[in-house]
């Protein structure tokens, strides 16, 4: 039996190193009331860390049997495994104040098109796709260098309504 109460607590070690890594969060919420949240595997964890370790505790001298052992470390598991999911449940329901993305790289990545040429250390035209719209917005090149008009280009960042941009050539290369 003390094998067999190991065995619970490193399968629960591992299972929390496993959600240490990749998290409890479901991969695609199925609704807007629902958490994004797996409920069991954090009680798995509780439960299987606390089963294993008191199981062993109680039973490894022979002073509590091991049927009774794991009849009090059952309980003790349950009631950790429900006070992990309730901690798992509020972390889960908690909302940032303030948005934590920082405004500046919303359009990174975005590919678009010098409308007026970009000269050196100076500032051009660029026009980009969004969302059925093609605003235009000063540009910048980042290397301080000139782009030529018609030429792809790819947003780095948004500062003081000026685009930072750098040839779509370049980015595609180190891709």
């Amino acid at each position: 039996m003390q094998y067999l109460f190991l065995a619970s607590f490193f399968c629960g070690l591992l299972l929390g190193v496993r959600l240490m890594f990749f998290g409890a969060e479901r991969r695609s919420v199925p609704s807007a009331d629902t958490l994004p949240l797996r409920r069991w595997e954090p009680a798995a964890v509780g439960f299987l860390i606390v089963f294993g370790v008191a199981s062993y505790l109680l039973t490894r001298h022979g002073g509590v049997s091991p049927a009774t052992g794991a009849a009090i470390a059952g309980i003790m598991g349950v009631v950790f495994a429900s006070i992990v999911t309730r901690v798992a449940i509020a972390a889960a329901r908690l909302r940032p104040r303030h948005d934590p993305d920082d405004v500046r790289y919303l359009l990174q990545g975005r590919v678009g098109l010098v409308t007026v040429a970009i000269p050196a250390g100076g500032e051009g035209m660029i026009r980009y796709e969004d969302i059925g719209s093609a605003p235009t917005v000063r540009a910048r090149d980042i290397g301080g260098g000139a782009i030529a008009a018609g030429r792809e280009i790819c947003i780095e960042r948004m500062e003081d309504g000026v685009a930072h941009v750098e040839l779509w050539a370049l980015v595609e290369a180190r891709l």
